[in-house]
């Protein structure tokens, strides 16, 4: 704790080894702005991949169609026969036949506003509801097969398992980009603080011949470093937090990448990103330090 409190108060006569500006101070502000940029953004992929999956899983769970092809002339009578069979399968809760309004608007991203829905060999579609425990798909399949031919039956097995797989692909992918940002990050501060040391190699072996002690000349490294880090973090992570917040939203009509951002208390997320960069360029400055000043013996 003593060491922590000393590590934050600071030492000026410790503070004149490393140099205030030059190539490495602006290297390492200018690399830790840019990696909590791009963090910012990787965080927001994870967290609306998480909610992407959470949805299509939703959206899709408990639900079925009933896509029915007959000839006009039957189409009616076959959907009533589908809609009585629904109503004796145990497992499901409602069933309804869409009306032309609501097919049609389906079709409308595809075909328009004025598809000729009569005019056109749209199938009748029946929207289910399951109850929790389900319904057996195989054999309400081999019922309408038997009574009503053109009736198809879809789960929406086949398209919730490889959205929602999707879905969580992205997400890992956001998490493995922040590791790959903190370990870049890591990689290039040690290099900054490498090369101060270097600039600064022979105002060590003084520091050392007069009795300075390396975790004395460490820390001053230490802390300056990891000052400039957690400022130019913080300048990167408010950068990068307003235009996630200047993205479309999700319901404006036809925005790119709507629904990337951060929702609720989820906007406190990039405050974690400075305090994360500070503590990657406490361990790679310290590391890099002590390394270096024991090659000096």
């Amino acid at each position: 704790m003593l060491d922590l409190i000393a590590l934050l108060k600071g030492d000026t006569q410790a503070d004149r080894i490393v140099p205030r500006t030059g190539q490495t101070a602006r290297l390492t502000a200018a690399v830790s702005g840019a990696m909590a940029f791009l963090a910012v953004f990787a965080l927001a992929l994870s967290l609306a991949a998480g909610r992407l999956a959470d949805r299509w899983a939703e959206a899709l769970a408990q639900s079925a169609t009933i896509r029915l092809s007959a000839p006009e002339a039957e189409i009616e009578a076959q959907t009533q026969a589908i809609l009585t069979i629904l109503a004796q399968t145990p497992g499901i809760a409602t069933a309804r036949a869409l009306s032309d309004d609501e097919q049609r608007a389906l079709l409308e991203p595809w075909f328009g506003p004025d598809l000729p829905l009569a005019d056109l060999p749209v199938p009748r579609l029946i929207e289910i509801k399951e109850t929790a425990e389900g319904f057996d798909a195989l054999g309400l399949r081999q019922r309408l097969a038997a009574e009503t031919p053109g009736a198809v039956l879809d789960d929406h097995t086949r398209w919730r398992r490889p959205l929602i797989d999707a879905a969580d692909r992205l997400r890992l992918l956001g998490w493995v980009s922040l590791i790959l940002i903190l370990g870049s990050t890591a990689a290039m501060i040690t290099l900054a603080a490498q090369a101060a040391l270097a600039l600064n190699q022979q105002v060590l072996r003084v520091l050392r011949l007069v009795g300075a002690r390396d975790s004395y000349i460490a820390r001053a490294f230490v802390r300056r470093f990891t000052h400039r880090a957690l400022t130019g973090a913080g300048v990167g992570a408010a950068l990068g937090t307003l235009a996630i917040a200047l993205l479309p939203r999700a319901a404006d009509e036809g925005a790119f990448l709507s629904g990337l951002g951060f929702q609720g208390a989820s906007w406190l997320w990039p405050l974690t990103i400075p305090p994360l960069a500070a503590a990657t360029a406490f361990w790679a400055t310290r590391i890099a330090a002590l390394r270096r000043l024991r090659g000096l013996r």
